[in-house]
């Protein structure tokens, strides 16, 4: 597949007045149907783009250049530095179609990979299939090179949707079951504890008599995990709780050994999809689609199609807000990242971001990316499409990302025609969020230390064209140096980026002092620790 990589800085149509710059826009374009799922932020500020794409030569990973191209849809990651630039391009092939889902990055700067696998073993693929469609997992290191693979499946059909990695360093996997001999309704909810290695530890299946689909997954505080599940089942099965109405929001609270805490339902009497989840200072969002008025538990109701469904709940569950909100049509919600204060102890901004879709009535801004910014108790502060240098008829977002510096990553689909999507990825600089970003000179973390740490530069860059709030510093240079306590000066490197990996394996146990020095007479220095 020919493959054109550009940048171009994009036009923003407002809705409010904004103090929103583009920082940089890369474009990668297919003749294909190209399918993206989520953009991840690694610790040091740079983007692995995850999706699934048809690769017409062999397997990237460990297949041989001599295997014949599968000619299905194949694991697809690019990762990008903090400039937009491409740093690797992987591709992961089965011999059969193979869908990327879910990205997490892990503790030491890599990532697990999750997908929905038709293959057996071969080319890129290390075990046979289960039966059926299976779950795929993939550990890659910072450099895209597999450490470890595992196949998790039955005789059933299983769906890969979401993979976090938990405070122990192991990982759960969560995807969808259909008609399992070991489940209760037409479709169930699969979890899998994994250790860091990807051993298997247990498994639970989770469901109602109906259909239930896992839509989201994310890591809680006390190593545990919270599920957004897309519940078509009143109780019975595993499921204690009762529908609303046609589709509710089922969240469940998996305790850190993957064992249900307590379980709730949202919705009113109509269809209500939950899509994403967040954590806040105070407990959970929860987010999604509504098309019920006010009914069930649902007290807001909706103006026009399908409206936007907001809910807070604390850290047992219990609501303390809702609020809707609308772009008018078929409004999509697709991604949600929360503000924090540096100490954790508050939650200052919430952003939304996803597109809307025509039903009957075409509006101008149908298919575009939209953002949506909240403050932290719900109330709407300003919303905004972004709509590129070029814009085309259908353009989907499938994930957003606010940055620890303020800035925000879009990343979805482009297209002119169904079938020939090409990926768009877009930064922007907030100087609005940026001002609510609590800042330090220099941040060293982890630190401790044992093998790797980032160190973080909190100058504003002061050149022309780039915001504090970029991270990517046009014109911005640093120098990072480590000394011990006696002075003695140990390592030196030039940066262009404001986060930066600094390899600690070489330094004994004991306390050092990292300097920075910036091309504009800035200096800031920090203590680090070796374990």
């Amino acid at each position: 597949m020919k493959r054109l990589y550009s940048s171009a800085l994009i036009a923003c149509t407002f809705l409010s007045i904004s103090a929103q710059e583009v920082v940089w826009q890369k474009d990668i374009k297919s003749s294909t149907q190209d399918f993206l799922s989520q953009v991840t932020t690694t610790i040091d500020q740079q983007y692995l783009i995850t999706g699934s794409s048809i690769h017409p030569s062999t397997g990237s990973g460990s297949a041989a250049e001599s295997q014949q191209p599968n000619n299905g849809y194949d694991f697809h990651l690019i990762k990008l530095n903090q400039q937009g630039e491409e740093v690797w391009e992987k591709y992961f092939s089965g011999q059969n179609h193979d869908f990327l889902s879910a990205t997490v990055n892990t503790q030491d700067g890599g990532f697990l990979i999750s997908g929905t696998s038709f293959s057996s073993k071969g080319l890129d693929k290390k075990e046979e299939s289960k039966g059926g469609s299976d779950i795929w997992l993939i550990r890659i290191n910072e450099f895209g090179d597999e450490l470890w693979q595992k196949t998790i499946g039955s005789n059933s059909d299983e769906e890969a949707r979401a993979v976090i990695q938990t405070t122990d360093m192991g990982f759960f996997v969560a995807g969808n079951i259909q008609n399992s001999e070991k489940g209760y309704g037409s479709k169930d909810v699969l979890i899998a504890k994994l250790d860091k290695n990807g051993k298997e530890l247990s498994q639970l299946i989770l469901g109602g008599k109906g259909l239930d689909e896992v839509e989201k997954m994310i890591p809680t505080k006390d190593g545990g995990a919270l599920l957004g599940i897309y519940s078509r089942s009143n109780a019975g099965g595993s499921k204690k709780t009762e529908n609303f109405g046609e589709g509710d929001y089922w969240i469940v609270k998996l305790s850190k050994d993957g064992k249900v805490e307590w379980e709730k339902n949202f919705g009113g009497k109509g269809d209500d999809h939950v899509r994403t989840l967040a954590l806040t200072s105070t407990g959970y969002l929860v987010g999604g689609e509504s098309r019920s008025e006010r009914s069930g538990n649902k007290t807001v109701g909706i103006e026009e199609g399908t409206d936007l469904w907001l809910i807070s709940l604390n850290e047992r569950g219990e609501e303390i807000w809702q609020k809707s909100y609308n772009f008018r049509n078929r409004d999509v919600l697709m991604g949600m990242s929360v503000l924090h204060a540096s100490d954790d102890k508050s939650s200052k901004g919430i952003l939304l971001g996803g597109y809307t879709q025509a039903e009957g009535r075409i509006e101008s801004d149908d298919e575009t990316f939209w953002m949506l910014y909240l403050n932290e108790k719900g109330e709407e502060q300003w919303r905004k499409y972004v709509k590129g240098e070029s814009k085309k008829r259908e353009e989907r977002l499938s994930d957003i990302k606010l940055n620890r510096d303020g800035s925000i990553i879009l990343a979805g689909t482009s297209a002119e025609e169904l079938g020939k999507e090409n990926w768009k990825i877009v930064k922007l600089g907030d100087r609005q969020i940026d001002q609510l970003i609590e800042k330090q000179d220099i941040k060293i973390y982890p630190n401790p230390v044992s093998e790797y740490t980032y160190v973080e530069i909190g100058f504003p860059s002061t050149s022309s064209g780039t915001t504090p709030s970029t991270g990517s510093g046009q014109g911005f240079e640093a120098e990072i140096i480590v000394y011990d306590m006696g002075g003695r000066q140990l390592q030196s490197l030039k940066t262009k980026n404001k986060v930066t990996k600094i390899n600690t394996q070489n330094l004994i146990q004991g306390a050092y002092l990292v300097t920075v020095k910036t091309n504009d007479n800035k200096t800031a220095s920090a203590k680090l620790i070796k374990k």
